[in-house]
């Protein structure tokens, strides 16, 4: 008999940057100067793909989409944002608690995502503070305390 632990996992948004990236910068790319900006969009378009869920964030993209980058909501410290493109979408970077940064271009709904992954990493905080004995960021238990 075989125990499979199965993990509930509520995908929130899953898919690609925003079109209108892809239609501004192609438009910007009829210019001279605008020739690498309008390639930058179309390899966004092609590869980087989000997943934002119940429990992580998790990145794929890179030449191909080969590249994937996941993170939990405990190991997020902070996350900022710029909107774009009058506001349709924006730039997001997730602040990690080590200080490594993830950045993301161009994410559709992005105030929603942002509000959204700030109630998570929230809650991930409060329970993992309500934890008796939990673990510390680094994954060592926190310091015994002395009794006089």
């Amino acid at each position: 008999m075989e125990n499979k632990l199965e993990i509930n996992e509520t995908v929130f948004y899953e898919g690609g940057p925003a079109r209108g990236d892809l239609i501004v910068n192609l438009l910007f790319g009829l210019t001279l100067i605008g020739i690498p900006f309008a390639v930058g969009a179309i390899v966004r378009a092609l590869w980087l793909r989000f997943r934002i869920t119940s429990r992580r964030i998790s990145v794929s993209g890179g030449w191909l989409g080969r590249d994937r980058t996941q993170v939990v909501y405990s190991q997020i410290r902070e996350v900022r944002s710029v909107p774009r493109g009058f506001g349709a979408w924006g730039d997001m970077v997730v602040v990690l608690n080590d200080g490594a940064k993830l950045e993301m271009r161009a994410v559709p709904r992005f105030r929603e995502l942002e509000a959204y992954i700030e109630e998570q990493r929230e809650s991930r905080g409060k329970a993992a503070a309500r934890t008796p004995g939990s673990t510390g960021a680094a994954g060592f238990a926190p310091p015994a305390r002395e009794s006089a």
